[in-house]
């Protein structure tokens, strides 16, 4: 609508031109007349203004579907058909067929909608240029700003610093201070100042046109120097950072100059082009000054891309293995770990793909790794294993996952950029983790065989009826805490076992929660009695199944269990609970017992801590190992505990299963 709209207006500017009379000299060169007395007719007004008008909406029209590329040919045709038939009816039928008023129609339309069609790609690639420019990166830190003073400070730190300072050119090209950090102060009024100023200037000035760093020795005679340091960015002179040394130049120091220099240079013209006032018109495609603000965002956006590029080299810098990979499957950028591990060359890996490098990992427990790529694409989660190659003695840990980022539209939406693979040799940690899991056992046998011992001499001891009343209780002591020792090792022993375990060596199966809740009152009701506690089961509704290992699962609803009874004051209740959730079955054991401070009630998942409470009785004492358990087993099955408590009150231990 707009082109056409345009396109009116020039018919109209046509109609007006030609109805005064100022195009009846410029159409007498399209006529060809025996004699200068021959009368040419021309159609009626009505009709030359609808002429103008169809030709300028129809060249409009084009020029906006078809673009003036593909539509100039057939405008130029139209034009010299209509131009032949202009000379050929004028000379022998004398009509006028008005060729100058269409032309400039034509013409006039044409270069409107060109121009307005002009005037749309630059505004949106000047605010697409503008965009990028203002947005920040996580490799960019703070603000542009606060970057100069870091940079200044960084210098500051590492050379015999009197003052550093920014300049930068103003619109007539003289340079001007722009940011300054001072050491020494001093008068500005001191001519002695003055005149060192102008030096730095005038070496600021050399410096920028010979594109090289410049020293010379203060005139003050303290035996300083005085150092220049061009900014260039993109080709382009941004300014120029002078530096004053209470000692002489070291040539050393150049390439430091020069290295902090250009990401000066960066910071300093990000900054400056963030802050400038953009205008937004027709008049900007022909404005050098405009075109000059989208050449200095373009800058922006060459700095943003070289920091970017930190990131591909920081990875050539690490010891572990790893290679980025585009969504295609291409290589991006790969390490020299890596290609030691793939016994490939940069060159032939780069023409290889993803597939093709994982495919050099491909074991008895690696062997589909298409498979392992389309599962990290489906549930944008890592994939991550343990690969043992006992051909090489060696064990490698390897893991694919998705870069991703956050949207520009919607800050809570991720968008995957890229595979991000990572190979590290685990031989020497397997390898202490066997050690220690052999040591455990070991130990483990070997205590429990003189627990066993002890344990089952001192009931034969209770048996007898000729010992002491006193020794008879010593013996029982002996016997309990003889049996608590061997739970603690039992416990201990089944948690460094799972500890070891990888997730995928759980045997789940199908198992209904409120079943298992019911097996684990039963167990404990002995207990239960004995403390004068009362259980209470409570199940809401039809409880589905969930995918578990029921040996596990049911050890944990016992831990559960029994730490309810032991620390519940006698003649209260337990009441355990199993809920369904959105998609997840919550079990839940609540106590009426003494509650959990909440300064610590975070830690009581930690191995081996217990909770102090004053006159705890001795065999309220735990192992600290139980809910250290619960909560590995409860996550290695993908799901999560959690603690609610409240001193004198009591406490509510859950866990969540994902259901079937």
């Amino acid at each position: 609508m707009f082109a056409l709209a345009l396109s009116a207006l020039v018919a109209l500017f046509v109609c007006i031109i030609w109805g005064a009379g100022f195009l009846a000299p410029f159409q007498s060169f399209f006529l060809l007349k025996s004699s200068a007395e021959v009368v040419i007719s021309q159609p009626p007004f009505w009709a030359v203004i609808a002429l103008i008008f169809v030709t300028a909406l129809a060249t409009g029209f084009a020029v906006e579907r078809l673009g003036l590329h593909r539509a100039i040919f057939g405008i130029l045709v139209v034009l010299l058909l209509w131009l032949s038939a202009s000379i050929l009816l004028s000379n022998f039928l004398r009509i006028d067929l008005v060729f100058a008023p269409v032309m400039l129609s034509i013409a006039g339309a044409m270069l409107l909608v060109q121009i307005k069609r002009l005037w749309l790609v630059d505004t949106s690639l000047a605010q697409s240029i503008r965009t990028v420019a203002s947005q920040s990166n996580e490799l960019e830190g703070s603000a542009a700003n606060s970057r100069l003073v870091s940079g200044l400070r960084l210098l500051e730190t590492v050379l015999p610093l009197d003052e550093a300072v920014i300049f930068h050119p103003d619109e007539e090209g003289y340079l001007t201070p722009a940011a300054r950090l001072r050491q020494t102060a001093g008068s500005a009024a001191d001519p002695q100042r003055n005149i060192a100023w102008r030096e730095g200037v005038e070496l600021c000035e050399l410096a920028v046109t010979d594109r090289e760093v410049q020293a010379a020795p203060a005139r003050s005679g303290s035996g300083g120097s005085n150092v220049a340091v061009p900014l260039y960015h993109a080709g382009k002179a941004v300014g120029a950072l002078l530096v004053r040394l209470r000692e002489p130049f070291d040539e050393n120091d150049r390439p430091l100059l020069m290295a902090v220099g250009a990401q000066l240079a960066r910071s300093f013209q990000r900054n400056e082009t963030r802050k400038r006032e953009w205008a937004q018109d027709i008049m900007n495609l022909f404005s050098v000054r405009a075109a000059q603000h989208r050449y200095d965002a373009f800058g922006v956006v060459s700095g943003l891309l070289t920091e970017q590029r930190f990131g591909s080299q920081v990875i050539s810098q690490t010891s572990d293995a790893q290679a980025i990979a585009y969504l295609d499957g291409t290589i991006a950028s790969i390490n020299e770990p890596m290609l030691r591990y793939i016994r490939m060359t940069e060159e032939d890996a780069r023409r290889s793909d993803i597939f093709g490098l994982l495919e050099k990992f491909r074991n008895d427990y690696f062997d589909e790794p298409v498979l392992a790529v389309r599962r990290v694409l489906q549930t944008g989660e890592p994939y991550a294993r343990d690969l043992p190659y006992p051909e090489y003695s060696q064990t490698l840990a390897i893991r694919i996952a998705l870069a991703k980022e956050n949207t520009a539209e919607d800050a809570t939406a991720v968008q995957p950029l890229c595979f991000a693979i990572t190979v590290r040799d685990v031989t020497g940690t397997k390898e202490h983790e066997r050690l220690k899991s052999d040591m455990v056992s070991l130990m483990s046998h070997e205590l429990r065989t003189p627990i066993t011992s002890i344990n089952g001499f001192a009931e034969l001891l209770a048996l007898e009826d000729d010992i002491p009343e006193s020794a008879r209780e010593f013996v029982s002591i002996i016997s309990s805490e003889s049996q608590r020792l061997s739970r603690m090792i039992d416990t201990f022993l089944s948690l460094t076992k799972l500890e070891s375990k990888d997730k995928q060596e759980i045997l789940k199966a199908p198992v209904k929660l409120d079943d298992l809740v019911k097996e684990a009152v039963a167990s404990v009701q002995n207990l239960a009695r004995t403390r004068r506690i009362r259980i209470i089961e409570q199940s809401n509704g039809r409880i589905p199944p969930v995918a578990a290992d029921k040996s596990l699962i049911s050890r944990v609803i016992g831990n559960l269990l029994e730490n309810g009874i032991k620390y519940s004051p006698e003649r209260t209740t337990v009441t355990v609970s199993t809920t369904l959730e959105m998609d997840s079955v919550r079990v839940s054991v609540e106590d009426r017992g003494y509650g959990i401070p909440p300064e610590v009630i975070d830690r009581v998942w930690e191995k081996f801590y217990r909770v102090a409470r004053d006159g705890m009785d001795k065999e309220e004492e735990s192992t600290g190992l139980g809910l250290t358990f619960v909560k590995e087993v409860v996550e290695r099955h993908g799901g999560e505990v959690s603690v609610d408590s409240e001193v004198g009150k009591g406490s509510v231990f859950s866990f969540t299963l994902p259901r079937l």
